[in-house]
């Protein structure tokens, strides 16, 4: 069943309405506007903040949830793209013009986590997410050396865009899948079992199992960008319910069911780059499109950055 257009929601399955995705408020929420190109939202409950990217301008940008203020997180960022938490909740941060993944101390100190691999610097990692035993998994697709907007521009080391892990003891930076076009946005299923992987350049999201020894299968399709015209895949975010929800560019925030199917979607008016849950109650929607940032609260709850479930040292805000 298609539905018209009421405003946000678009229900493309009866699945979208029944399971409350359709619920909530009735129109996305402007909390800022003023960026250049707006990327890698993630909520810090401890801080009761959202931290995100603008990265041809070169910062990192917080807004509080308390006041509603918006200040400079960090300048000469590094061109940052994605970011996260860690399992101790520090910043785990993409630096597309540094060409590196860095981790934010509870101190303010920045550790390098990744900026090479056999040797050859990255491309410009743009994307990352960690698993349960530590490791930082993170996509390295070339954005930010094919010009300088959103980095500067230089020849790939490595010649391929690729997805790696980092070992949280060693710091050894391994190659875990070498399928794509431009693999951006990853993130685990609850169990750990699978990871998903958008493929911007190939127009899909991708879903690999996960071996007891960190190595991926082959993989397979979940999703196709091609179904709707105007769809390109940018990162991924699960809800607690194992459905996806997927920034679709131009087409707005994509929902799919756990069997892939495409159920609902949300039409924004700028174009989605990425989205995070958040809120105290992980039910607020953040997503940067264009030159802004929005939000939606929503009668579904998403899944922490870190994985499922509730860790004490992310829940001191409640």
């Amino acid at each position: 069943m298609t539905s018209e257009h009421p405003g946000l929601y678009e229900s493309f399955d009866d699945r979208f309405r029944e399971g409350r995705c359709a619920s909530g408020d009735d129109a996305v929420e402007v909390l800022y506007t003023g960026c250049r190109w707006a990327e890698g939202p993630v909520y810090v409950p401890a801080w009761r903040q959202l931290v995100w990217s603008d990265i041809p301008n070169d910062r990192l940008l917080r807004w509080d949830e308390e006041t509603g203020a918006v200040s400079v997180f960090r300048r000469a960022a590094g061109h940052t793209n994605g970011n996260t938490l860690d399992r101790e909740g520090r910043l785990i941060t993409c630096e597309q013009g540094n060409r590196r993944v860095t981790r934010t101390e509870h101190d303010g100190t920045v550790t390098v986590v990744a900026d090479r691999w056999q040797g050859r610097r990255l491309n410009s990692p743009n994307d990352a997410t960690v698993k349960s035993d530590g490791s930082i998994w993170f996509s390295d697709p070339d954005f930010g050396i094919t010009s300088d907007y959103e980095g500067h521009r230089a020849e790939s080391e490595i010649g391929s865009n690729n997805v790696y892990r980092a070992d949280p003891s060693t710091g050894e930076v391994r190659l875990v899948a070498d399928c794509f076009g431009a693999p951006n946005g990853l993130v685990f299923s609850a169990d750990e079992r699978r990871l998903f992987v958008s493929d911007t350049g190939a127009g899909l999201v991708r879903v690999f199992d996960v071996r007891d020894d960190g190595t991926l299968s082959d993989g397979a399709v979940f999703a196709e960008a091609g179904a709707r015209e105007a769809a390109r895949f940018d990162n991924i975010r699960f809800d607690d319910a194992g459905r996806l929800w997927v920034a679709a560019m131009d087409d707005g925030v994509h929902c799919y069911d756990p069997d892939g199917t495409l159920i609902g979607r949300l039409v924004v008016p700028e174009t989605v780059a990425n989205i995070s849950w958040g809120g105290v109650k992980r039910n607020r929607l953040f997503l940067t499109a264009g030159t802004s940032l929005y939000s939606v609260v929503m009668g579904v709850t998403g899944t922490h950055p870190t994985g499922p479930g509730r860790r004490p040292w992310l829940d001191t805000a409640r």
